[in-house]
């Protein structure tokens, strides 16, 4: 049987014919931001102009790498937000809860049903926390994942023997998703370029004026330093934290990687004494990891220079000890920290404040997109490419079809197709069946074109999977930097504690393919090293 593929979207020809794109065509939509949000416009608005019969004239830049913001550094999970419930926010849960559906359904490579365990402490902890799970099943509808259920203390121990014990009656279990967050954001890309839209990476957008009823916008390639000049009809700003910064407040989210705390295969959910909900959730290829948060923190700093302070660490560390006295003291993996931009409220703390989200059109005729919940992005899409289509093409309104078309192809059916050739490819190509599977679960139908990649022989450092994975991110997906392969290609960069002469080792791999000279392996190394610093540790 021919295992089932897709061939790849981008070629390492695929930004430069962008870029000449940008600078002689007029778009129909220009969209800055190539975070979740952009990516699932330019699919939505391409996937309406090819319903509509129209060659799509849409393009999409961004000014680092795609998904290498927030979209790419949350919490990993596609949930309706079991919080918002105490905030009584019953419209924002049901509507994340059927977005999890669909994409359950449309992306089943990247999201992926999720067990929770819910320790619940005190005499009434189980009767508050019981309804909540009840009216979050009751929210999910028909298309829940699966009921919630309660477990007795003794049921708990042995589940999880770590867990605190200290005033312990009982928990819950209920069940979300967790995603490949940066690589669902690839997908949407992939999607859009196969569809024609012109998507380039280390774009930045400098100016925006209006010309003859058209915007003009000052581009500048941060790779060459060239500056040119954009043509679109409309102008879509969803950069997120790089927004004007007077409508929305910037709150920081932080996360530790930590080897494996808990026992079981559930990530545990667990509300402190602040409000916050704390996870502790699997992580890594063979769920040797935890990664545990998150922290809700005003960012006063530029949205350029977003890291996790001592603070976070601090309070990360405090909250998990709590739950796992004997986990600490561990040195941390690995961290990260994004920027959610969420709507302001008055009176509201960083963790109250609504994670609803805003579409409107600024006083310069801009489109904005604000606020929201990475799950919800496919819906805050479609009523932007609704508003889109009011404005300039009446022929794309009322033909959203992101719901229903599974991303890249990737059916339910197709890889069940392909997992059942898995360990064919694995005999074929000399692997392991495990990582033609873990292929699979990461790149989808795009995996038989990935293992095209594998070299004769493993290169130091690596394996031949790894090797092959490293490489079609460097030919297929845009790779320009060491820290876009360790982190939005993969999470390596998050999977390990990497030693200079290790990331020195893949950055010489990679320049001897992208014609680094030894100054440019070295800023790479270097900026990858920064990314990765924890307060109190030396690079």
């Amino acid at each position: 049987m021919t295992p089932p593929g897709r061939p790849p979207a981008l070629t390492r020809l695929s930004r430069s014919e962008a870029l000449a794109r940008l600078r002689s065509e007029r778009f129909d939509v220009l969209i800055l931001g190539g975070g979740i949000n952009g990516a699932g416009l330019a699919r939505d608005l391409a996937l309406r102009a090819q319903a509509a019969g129209l060659a799509p004239k849409i393009a999409l830049v961004e000014q680092r790498h795609f998904a290498s913001g927030t979209s790419g550094k949350n919490s990993q999970l596609i949930h309706g937000g079991l919080r918002y419930l105490k905030q009584f926010e019953f419209h924002l849960v049901r509507e994340a809860l059927g977005e999890r559906a669909i994409l359950l359904e449309i992306a089943p490579h990247l999201v992926e049903p999720l067990p929770f365990l819910i320790p619940f402490y005190g005499p009434l902890a189980r009767l508050y926390y019981g309804a909540g799970l009840a009216l979050y099943d009751v929210l999910a509808g028909e298309r829940n994942i699966s009921r919630r259920r309660i477990l007795s203390r003794a049921e708990v121990e042995r589940l999880e023997p770590g867990l605190s014990r200290r005033r312990l009656t009982s928990a819950g279990i209920y069940y979300d998703c967790r995603v490949n967050a940066a690589r669902l954001v690839l997908e949407n890309l992939f999607d859009a370029a196969r569809l024609g839209v012109a998507i380039a990476n280390y774009v930045r957008a400098e100016g925006v004026a209006r010309r003859d009823g058209d915007f003009v916008v000052v581009l500048a390639d941060r790779l060459s330093g060239e500056r040119f000049q954009a043509c679109a009809r409309q102008v879509v700003d969803a950069t997120g934290p790089w927004q004007p910064a007077s409508e929305l407040r910037l709150v920081r989210g932080s996360h530790l990687v930590l080897p494996k705390v808990n026992a079981s295969s559930y990530a545990i959910a667990h509300f402190a004494v602040d409000g916050r909900i704390f996870f502790v959730i699997p992580w890594g290829p063979d769920e040797s990891l935890s990664l545990v948060g998150t922290t809700d923190v005003d960012h006063h700093a530029g949205p350029d220079e977003v890291r996790i302070s001592a603070e976070e660490v601090r309070y990360i560390e405090r909250v998990l000890a709590e739950l796992f006295p004997q986990a600490l003291p561990v040195r941390p993996v690995s961290a990260y920290s994004s920027l959610r931009p969420l709507l302001r409220a008055a009176e509201a703390s960083a963790t109250e404040t609504s994670r609803e989200h805003r579409i409107w059109t600024s006083l310069n005729g801009v489109l904005r997109i604000a606020g929201g919940k990475y799950t919800t992005y496919r819906k805050m899409s479609e009523e932007a490419a609704e508003a889109l289509a009011g404005e300039i093409a009446p022929a794309w309104k009322g033909l959203c079809r992101t719901a229903e078309l599974p991303l890249g192809g990737n059916s339910r059916r197709a890889l069940e197709d392909l997992s059942a050739c898995a360990g064919e490819l694995a005999a074929l190509h000399g692997l392991e069946r495990t990582e033609v599977e873990r292929l699979i679960h990461s790149h989808g139908l795009l995996a038989a074109a990935v293992v095209e990649h594998l070299p004769e022989a493993a290169p130091e450092g690596l394996s031949r999977l790894e090797a092959a994975v490293a490489s079609f991110a460097v030919e297929h997906e845009m790779v320009e930097r060491l820290a876009d392969l360790l982190f939005v290609s993969t999470y390596w960069g998050y999977e390990r504690s990497w030693e200079r002469h290790e990331l020195r080792r893949l950055a010489g791999w990679m320049g001897a393919r992208l014609g680094w000279d030894e100054l440019r392996q070295e800023a790479e190394v270097n900026l990858v090293e920064r990314l990765l610093e924890l307060p109190g540790r030396e690079a």
